[in-house]
């Protein structure tokens, strides 16, 4: 949660602040225009979730969070490698160390919704639903796939290609 929180400082709208607070674009063109190429591709990924019929996530209106949820795995995840001080972590109940890591960010998202709570949670609120963001932010992690043998024709692979690596 914490690099959750400290990348909106990074994201499609804190970005634009500096570091006083002031709105101040600081970065370069070429950054931006490459960050702006990276969160379409973010923001396509997350429109093409459908969470019911006909309804699918507003990737533009969801984006910051997407893009914290993403950023925050993604260091927690490199956080994890470098608290184990090179050594190899545990094999415990029949997962590894980076199962265990994703396995977790799937447990603290779930949730159930009724079929209303649903159909307002994406029409009004700036974050995805729960479901998705778990999903959104694994898929673009490399290491994801390493951990799980995540294959061409499982259900949620992404080419490397088609995944999205903001930093």
């Amino acid at each position: 949660m914490i690099g959750h929180e400290i990348s909106h400082g990074f994201d499609d709208q804190g970005s634009k602040y500096d570091g006083t607070g002031t709105l101040n674009n600081w970065w370069t063109a070429e950054d931006r225009k490459n960050f702006e190429t990276r969160t379409k591709a973010l923001t396509a990924q997350f429109n093409s979730y459908e969470p019911l019929p006909g309804l699918h996530v507003n990737g533009a209106f969801t984006l910051g969070e997407n893009i914290a949820d993403l950023a925050g795995l993604t260091i927690t995840y490199k956080a994890y490698h470098i608290s184990l001080g090179g050594k190899p972590a545990p094999v415990l109940d029949g997962y590894t160390g980076d199962q265990r890591l994703f396995l977790s960010v799937g447990q603290i998202w779930r949730s159930k919704y009724r079929e209303g709570a649903l159909r307002a949670q994406i029409l009004s609120n700036e974050h995805a639903p729960a479901h998705f963001r778990p999903l959104g932010a694994t898929r673009n992690i490399d290491a994801w796939y390493d951990a799980f043998d995540v294959k061409p024709g499982d259900k949620y692979y992404l080419p490397p290609d088609q995944r999205v690596h903001l930093w």
